[in-house]
């Protein structure tokens, strides 16, 4: 079993069996969007101006769902790295398509997440889908590729599975 799965398996086992830690309300992307908001269609959306520097990220006043701050929760998606290093990576935004912000101009902020995980963890390929466990809130978040409306302390990384 290769190192990654076995961390995964691991972090998975002391997620799940942690005494302070409910299990996690699984969400995705759709969660993300209040109820009642009617969200533009982000790829068809997002405007590129002849290279990467332009783009502009569509729909900067996206609202968030406030009832999501706090809540451990489980979400799938792809790998935008921040920090890290050869091994591991400490910081990524967590976007619901691949290449968003990367190959794509970025979706709406209500569309993508910050996370911080403290010990970092291997991604084997940022082409694969993964899962991301930890708590999430509802603070902004801006750098130079995104402005994010929501931010997640992870506590665990898993490969995404059907």
């Amino acid at each position: 079993m290769p190192f990654f799965r076995k961390f995964v398996a691991l972090v998975a086992l002391v997620v799940c069996t942690s005494a302070n830690a409910g299990a996690p309300k699984e969400i995705f992307w759709e969660d993300l969007i209040p109820k009642g908001h009617v969200q533009i269609d982000t790829q068809a959306q997002a405007n590129h101006e002849g290279s990467e520097q332009n783009w502009v990220q569509p729909d900067l006043d996206a609202p968030v769902v406030k009832e999501l701050d706090g809540q451990s929760v489980s979400i799938p998606g792809f790998v935008v790295p921040l920090e890290g290093d050869s091994e591991v990576i400490t910081e990524f935004l967590l976007v619901p398509y691949f290449g968003a912000c990367i190959h794509v101009p970025p979706p709406p902020p209500n569309q993508i997440v910050h996370v911080t995980i403290k010990n970092g963890v291997p991604i084997e390929s940022l082409y694969d889908a993964i899962v991301v466990t930890g708590v999430i809130s509802t603070e902004t978040w801006s750098g130079e590729i995104a402005q994010v409306g929501y931010k997640m302390k992870a506590v665990g990384v898993a490969p995404f599975e059907l």
